[in-house]
């Protein structure tokens, strides 16, 4: 199999671990595990203290399963497959897709929710938003690309990078529309809780239709991207019998101290996805008051979910010249729309984690000087 070079990734493995401040990440702030630990209940703790290092189910530990099937309303343990996220997109694809399929899938995204498909010899048309009506997604798009040959509609909300949220409305067109013409949804609710008012929250996909795909798991709502821990859930017993068996070939199993440590986490969710919401509401607050005092240079359209959001670049320099500059005087990394093949006038901030006031600071002070 032949794939294009994942930019974003390449991106962060040249620049991520050498900087001062990242003003970018797309996952909240990262817990200690001796923080994480001191929110296991007595079962829990007793399974990592006794805990020993072999081989573990192919589908997931049955109660980290079970625990993950509390977030959804029609689903069971059954219906959950554990894999690392990233993988869980790979496996996806491969049993979902053959050569010549056609895939929507929207845009800008995490690239290889399309790449996958292009790589292996699918038409992908790129369902982009307008950003001039919030980053807003059109669902009539839908209707007007599919083809008798679609099969897959691959979604991602709360999106990134933009931090759009899909309408209900609008959700529940793309997924009847899905269902009359027997097509599969794909959909990354990889930010799900973080939607900024629970309203918004969307059904999961998996629970909307018995053939759709919902893929969810630690590392951005939770902050905890280093368990490498996520999952996919589909009510389709044959795709879910596919998918587990095309696993053999990947990872087989999941690292048992991040099966543990993602059931202390899971458990005690309330906690952590209070404590990340709480921190993005105090940093989108000073981004607020950033962005109104730099009108005219910057702009952006607050999100809806997440912790990320797209920022317009105004003025003559390029989105990928401004980040390289920032970054050599001020030592903050920030990820030009380039690594998303989205133009050059945008470029992504995260506001999930506790130095982003630090951050933001820098970035003003630069915008001080460089004017």
């Amino acid at each position: 199999m032949k794939i294009s070079t994942f930019k974003l990734e390449r991106f962060f493995a040249a620049h991520e671990f050498n900087v001062k401040y990242t003003l970018t990440n797309s996952d909240c702030e990262p817990m200690s595990l001796a923080e994480l630990l001191q929110l296991a209940d007595d079962e829990s703790r007793e399974a990592w203290e006794s805990l020993k290092l072999g081989y573990t189910e192919y589908q997931g530990a049955p109660e980290l399963r079970r625990e993950i099937a509390r977030l959804y309303s029609d689903c069971t343990a059954d219906d959950v497959l554990i894999a690392a996220p990233e993988e869980c997109i790979f496996i996806a694809m491969q049993c979902l897709l053959e050569n010549g399929d056609h895939v929507i899938c929207t845009f800008p995204g995490y690239q290889s929710l399309y790449e996958l498909a292009r790589s292996m010899g699918c038409e992908v048309d790129l369902w982009a938003p307008d950003e001039g009506a919030g980053w807003r997604f059109d669902p009539s798009f839908i209707s007007e690309h599919v083809r008798p040959s679609t099969r897959l509609i691959v979604m991602n909300f709360p999106h990134n990078p933009t931090g759009a949220v899909l309408d209900r409305a609008s959700y529940d067109t793309v997924m009847n529309l899905a269902a009359e013409r027997g097509i599969t949804v794909f959909s990354d609710e990889i930010y799900r809780f973080l939607e900024l008012d629970p309203g918004l929250r969307l059904p999961a996909a998996c629970d909307t239709c018995d053939t759709a795909v919902s893929l969810f798991g630690m590392s951005k709502s939770f902050g905890l991207a280093g368990l490498r821990l996520g999952w996919l859930v589909t009510r389709d017993p044959e795709l879910y019998d596919r998918m587990g068996a095309f696993k053999d070939y990947t990872t087989i199993c999941s690292p048992a101290p991040s099966e543990v440590l993602s059931l202390i986490a899971l458990r005690a969710r309330e906690t952590i996805l209070g404590g990340n919401l709480a921190c993005i509401g105090r940093n989108l607050s000073k981004l607020d008051e950033f962005f109104e005092r730099r009108e005219g240079l910057l702009s952006w359209n607050a999100p809806a979910g997440g912790s990320i959001a797209l920022v317009r670049l105004h003025g003559e320099r390029t989105s990928p010249e401004f980040c390289s500059d920032v970054l050599e005087r001020t030592g903050v990394l920030i990820l030009p729309s380039t690594a998303f093949d989205y133009g050059e006038k945008h470029f992504r901030i995260g506001f999930g984690r506790d130095d982003m006031p630090e951050a933001l600071a820098m970035l003003d002070e630069y915008l001080d000087s460089s004017l």
